[in-house]
């Protein structure tokens, strides 16, 4: 079905508005749910679709495009090209309160593009892109739960607003970062965000702040061994900068992550390199910490500048908070993940599962079919970051994963870029729909667990106004015409 057809479906589908009538949370729930079931096939043509496009961070505009075509079709209200990003948009429908928000991710991986095949094998046409954290069923699935709620509150006459955000560059930490510095977020009532895994279960991990930021170095160029006396290598400073950060190690929390690339050293040996570029990440279990370690790595970049006589700039593309986790939320999502149930792989799902693990050298344990129990407390903080965290800062919001790929594989690779062009991982997408189908109709109707969720949100915030990482006005930093 090309998209034609997927807006005519749609539409057909669409039940009119009819006049307000008593509606218990359970009753606006089973709505949603029957919604999000009669959707499954359009989540299959939407993962589908957005598993060929397949773009990369801030350069989604088919799938960008796409989706929002999907969502205009169905009768939301688009703004596209928000937050000075042409990939990013909002979908709203309804009026008045309660304001609930549902995230929608669709940027692939550079590089690791896949056929749907359980070896490693290039994709028929070529494209060089992967679905490797399957954002292709992350955004379908999202939009098909906006769309189940708006069809519940629609069918029911029930006051309030639903926002479908097209969130671009998740992988880059930049998209929401941006979004939430220019205030797109709020006025949220609350936030539902779900992402593809290996396991289905609510997230119950604060993940960690983060820093993300290049240091560039300007010194003189000159032949290495005719006259090397009058350049002035900003690779030294470079190295030098490298060397101060990996001596500050010691000295830093264990909870400290701290790394780096260096996308320009030098173009020839024998000249002494007038630029250079090194690009860090600094993640820590608080943004406090996050802050300390970044302004000792730009002091050690000031001396490294000193050093070597060279001159520096510093650009902080994107830093986020920790994910703040809201405990009613999570105990009510826990409880809607149940009642849909974990996905129901087929032999052949299992099948594919355990020819690529096996191809890997991994346990060949095939997909994980159960729900994780959620745990009293919060999980340790993991090694990574999310843009979703300063959402889940602005307002309360809560996430959930859906086994959507085998156990043991890479992530982030050509093995997971595959597994997310397969039936099975659709699967795991149309659990994700009616999950959060059932999560948002709840958040709508139930007045009681949106104002303990508030409570709980305020007390974690601790009072502390939402500040973004990110300069005011600073634009966004977008690829390059031609390419990335």
């Amino acid at each position: 079905m090309r998209l034609a057809g997927i807006i005519t479906a749609t539409l057909l589908a669409t039940l009119p508005p009819v006049p307000a009538s008593p509606q218990s949370v359970d009753e606006g729930k089973t709505s949603a749910l029957a919604h999000a079931t009669a959707l499954e096939d359009l989540v299959t043509e939407m993962s589908s679709r957005l598993w060929d496009f397949a773009e990369i961070a801030l350069e989604e505009h088919q799938s960008a495009g796409y989706l929002a075509d999907v969502l205009e079709a169905e009768g939301f209200t688009v703004e596209r090209g928000v937050a000075g990003m042409p990939t990013a948009f909002v979908a709203s429908w309804g009026s008045g309160r309660p304001i609930l928000g549902v995230l929608a991710e669709y940027d692939a991986l550079p590089n690791i593009g896949n056929a749907a095949v359980p070896l490693r094998a290039p994709r028929k046409d070529a494209h060089p892109h992967g679905q490797g954290c399957g954002h292709n069923l992350f955004g379908a699935a999202s939009v098909a739960a906006a769309i189940a709620v708006k069809r519940m509150m629609a069918e029911h006459g029930t006051p309030g607003t639903v926002r479908l955000y097209g969130t671009p560059a998740e992988e880059t930490v930049v998209g929401k970062v941006y979004m939430a510095r220019d205030g797109l977020f709020d006025d949220l009532d609350a936030s539902i965000v779900w992402h593809p895994g290996q396991r289905t279960a609510v997230s119950n991990n604060r993940a960690r702040a983060l820093n993300n930021f290049e240091v560039s170095f300007r010194g003189q160029a000159a032949h290495g061994a005719f006259d090397p006396w009058n350049g002035r290598s900003a690779l030294d400073a470079v190295e030098l900068m490298n060397h101060g950060v990996n001596m500050m190690r010691e000295h830093v929390e264990p909870s400290a992550r701290i790394h780096y690339v260096i996308p320009n050293a030098g173009d020839a040996p024998n000249v002494v390199p007038e630029y250079a570029r090194v690009w860090y990440y600094v993640r820590d279990t608080t943004r406090t910490a996050v802050e300390e370690s970044y302004e000792w790595i730009l002091d050690i970049a000031d001396g490294a500048a000193k050093m070597t006589r060279t001159e520096y700039e510093v650009f902080l593309i994107t830093g986020v908070h920790p994910y703040t986790l809201v405990r009613p939320l999570q105990e009510a999502m826990q409880a809607n993940l149940e009642r849909v149930g974990a996905p129901q792989f087929s032999e052949d799902d299992q099948t594919f599962a355990r020819k690529l693990q096996a191809f890997l050298k991994v346990e060949t344990s095939g997909l994980r079919d159960t729900i994780d129990h959620l745990a009293d407390k919060p999980l340790p903080a993991g090694g990574g970051s999310s843009d979703v965290a300063e959402v889940s800062y602005i307002a309360p919001t809560v996430e959930f994963s859906v086994t959507t790929a085998a156990e043991h594989i890479p992530w982030h690779s050509w093995a997971t870029s595959a597994s997310h062009g397969t039936p099975g991982s659709i699967k795991g997408a149309q659990v994700a729909a009616k999950a959060m189908a059932l999560m948002g109709a709840e958040i709508i109707l139930d007045a009681e667990l949106l104002r303990r969720a508030k409570e709980a949100h305020a007390a974690t915030i601790g009072g502390v106004p939402y500040k973004s990482p990110i300069p005011e006005g600073q634009a966004v930093p977008l690829p390059k015409k031609g390419g990335s």
